[in-house]
């Protein structure tokens, strides 16, 4: 456990964002100084997350005993290369979310009550989110669920409108049966094992019947499918998400939705590695992609859009899993990163038509490159991602999953890669007809457009100052995202590199096995050498002499292969 001193700060991503969420309570009649305490906290959690990716970029996981109990105990957090870096991206979008969401007042309109409970409430989500992501125990990962799950129903309901009591309550009860089949699955998993230690029931699970295990897994993957909002299990989401405020809807569409295919992975990979349910996981992927995006087909308003096509993206993050491969989940973890920058900006680009123009409904809108075309540039170049135009990071990550299902061979796969450049195109094309409509299209051509449009633009047209601008601190946030998205593009060989390594780190399992429990027991629950290479792993001819190294395989098509040296982990 290299600097074990500095990775014990760990922790304080998660309480840092409490006592913030207790100070900014406090300042409930001063708002700047709310505003202050909240960003305040969530960049020092930034800092930190930075810090931490550093850290075990290169030795890979650590573990940290809350209370000096050791696992499988005590409660244990675990950092390392996957759980790093979904911290520093989750931090990333929050911070840029909140600059945004206190430029535009949310804060002052969450129903005009005497307390303003955004700020605490935001900061609540994100020490959720921090220990999900940090979790060593199916208990704390419990928490961390419920949580951003309790901090989420009060933002998702802020203003008390109509349609957004009635999201909210399908939201509160599909969360909660989800929570509650993850839990029944919990208590079947303590009371056959004795433990919710993850790195100990990557052991001990193996010793059980296989049917039982069957039964368990299938629980779990219904939990976390409610949550990552993977088909069928996705109808809640495209009716709960547009009716919240635009940032928080961004901050939902970005994150919620990532925990649950956070928690997949986890489970796919450490508790119950192999390829039982692959082939169901492959299935579910394909109708996800192409249910989806037919269902964005079919929407009229941008919010509705942006969450059929959220519902369709999750289908490649799945997709990359189920292939159970190092070029496949690497690619997965790459598109995570990726899909939560690119949706969460769309999201705030929607926010600034919904503030220029009055409506995101795209039969009422026209014009709008007219009336601002920095609005249209933010809206253009994450749209043209999302849809896999090369050489942006989207198509990039494609490509990684359709190499890796090539590489697979299987028919199923071939078929996945087949259903994944048409809903690429299709993405594309629903991109781009908001484009046609809502930026390029005459507002002459609009039956009913919005006062607010038709008034903005005979201003525009007659030289007049618009009676609403895009204000620098709706915009500038608006602009980092936008700027994140294309950056993921010119650093995608280190993310990737990055992203292959925290595969090969889950796939091998023994890092975060010895990071917990020591060397001993990771060498119980190492696996074979046969599955390894099924996995795209190989052992180096002098594994004997060094028992922690492995290198991944390239597939034949020419997937860079790369070879790692895991400090932490024991390897038969």
């Amino acid at each position: 456990m290299t600097d074990f001193h500095f990775v014990s700060l760990a922790p304080l991503a998660i309480i840092m964002p409490i006592f913030g969420a207790a100070a900014a309570f406090m300042m409930v009649r001063r708002p700047k100084a709310q505003i202050a305490v909240t960003v305040t906290a969530i960049v020092l959690t930034l800092i930190l997350d930075i810090a931490l990716l550093a850290h075990v970029w290169d030795t890979g996981a650590v573990a940290v005993f809350l209370g000096g109990w050791e696992a499988p105990i005590g409660i244990t957090l675990v950092v390392d290369r996957f759980s790093a870096l979904m911290l520093v991206i989750s931090s990333a979008i929050v911070l840029a979310v909140l600059l945004y969401a206190s430029a535009q007042g949310v804060a002052e309109s969450d129903g005009g009550g005497p307390v303003s409970i955004f700020h605490p409430t935001y900061l609540i989500l994100v020490a959720g989110v921090s220990n999900a992501f940090l979790a060593g125990d199916l208990f704390n990962l419990y928490v961390g669920f419920e949580i951003l799950l309790t901090a989420s129903y009060v933002l998702l309901t802020l203003g008390g409108t109509g349609p957004r009591v009635r999201a909210g309550v399908t939201y509160v009860v599909v969360s909660v049966v989800s929570s509650i089949v993850f839990l029944i699955a919990i208590a079947m998993i303590y009371g056959a094992t004795g433990t919710v230690n993850m790195a100990d029931l990557a052991i001990k699970l193996a010793e059980l019947n296989p049917a039982l295990q069957q039964v368990l897994h299938i629980m779990l993957l219904v939990g976390f499918g409610i949550k990552a909002a993977v088909f069928p299990l996705s109808f809640w989401l495209p009716d709960s998400y547009p009716t919240a405020p635009a940032p928080v809807t961004a901050v939902f569409a970005g994150l919620l939705t990532k925990v649950g295919v956070y928690a997949l992975v986890r489970t796919e990979t450490l508790l119950f590695p192999g390829d039982r349910v692959n082939t169901l996981l492959m299935i579910v992927a394909l109708l996800t992609m192409i249910v989806g995006i037919l269902g964005a087909l079919a929407q009229t308003d941008i919010k509705r859009v942006l969450s059929f096509t959220l519902v369709s993206h999750i289908g490649y993050m799945i997709f990359g899993l189920g292939l159970s491969n190092v070029v496949g989940l690497g690619a997965t973890i790459f598109y995570v990163v990726h899909h939560i920058t690119l949706q969460t900006s769309l999201f705030l680009v929607t926010g600034l038509i919904e503030f220029r123009a009055g409506t995101a409904s795209t039969t009422r809108l026209g014009s709008m490159l007219k009336l601002s075309p920095l609005i249209a540039v933010l809206y253009l170049i994450p749209a043209l991602n999302l849809g896999g135009i090369p050489p942006f990071s989207g198509f990039l990550g494609k490509l990684g999953l359709m190499q890796a299902g090539v590489g697979q061979g299987s028919g199923l796969a071939m078929l996945l890669v087949v259903g994944s450049v048409v809903t690429s195109l299709l993405t594309l094309l629903v991109m781009m007809r908001i484009w046609a409509r809502v930026f390029w299209r005459k507002v002459e051509d609009v039956e009913d457009p919005p006062s607010r449009l038709v008034e903005e633009l005979e201003r525009v047209e007659t030289g007049r100052r618009p009676l609403r601008t895009t204000n620098a601190g709706l915009a500038l946030p608006t602009m980092g995202l936008v700027g994140l998205g294309v950056a993921l593009t010119v650093v995608a060989g280190p993310l990737y590199d990055l992203s292959d390594q925290a595969a090969e780190d889950m796939l091998v399992r023994t890092p975060y096995i010895e990071a917990v429990l020591g060397a001993e027991a990771a060498s119980q629950g190492s696996l074979d050498l046969e599955v390894l290479t099924d996995y795209g792993i190989e052992m180096p001819a002098d594994s004997s002499d060094s028992p922690g190294e492995f290198r991944s395989v390239g597939d034949s098509n020419g997937h860079n292969s790369s070879e790692s040296d895991d400090e932490t982990g024991g390897q038969p």
